[in-house]
């Protein structure tokens, strides 16, 4: 598994150009106002929404796992501990099409635990909140 980190960025290019050179690795998606990063080391999937005018630059947080059993696991736990806000299963967002559960924290950031099932050609939406750039 890794640590996701889904930033919202003014300029897609030079975020690209940028985190390319922080972590000596070039982007492994790239599509219109979005790009992500897979970086073993350290184990982050970097994602960036081109939102120009976006107020927070913090999209959502999350953990990619490669197991479904890990996105079932994860959700029983934290539906045992009182913190889904949902479950998506099968959804297309972030041009894939991904099974995960959403919780918030205290604060409100929102962290998703997902497994990436297959890429789309799509961004999608997720139900309840899409990216700012998929508002426009």
């Amino acid at each position: 598994m890794r640590i996701q980190l889904a930033l919202n960025v003014s300029n897609l290019e030079e975020a690209i150009h940028f985190y390319s050179k922080l972590f000596g690795v070039p982007v492994n998606k790239r599509k219109p106002g979005y790009a992500n990063f897979a970086i073993d080391q350290p184990p982050l999937k970097l994602v960036l929404f081109e939102a120009p005018a976006g107020a927070e630059r913090l999209n959502h947080l999350g953990v990619e796992v490669f197991e479904s059993e890990q996105v079932t696991a994860a959700t029983d736990r934290l539906k045992a501990a009182g913190l889904v806000d949902r479950v998506e299963d099968e959804s297309t967002c972030c041009y894939a099409t991904q099974s995960k559960v959403w919780a918030k924290d205290p604060d409100g950031a929102r962290w998703e635990w997902y497994r990436v099932l297959r890429d789309s050609e799509s961004f999608g939406a997720s139900p309840a909140e899409e990216p700012a750039h998929a508002r426009r």
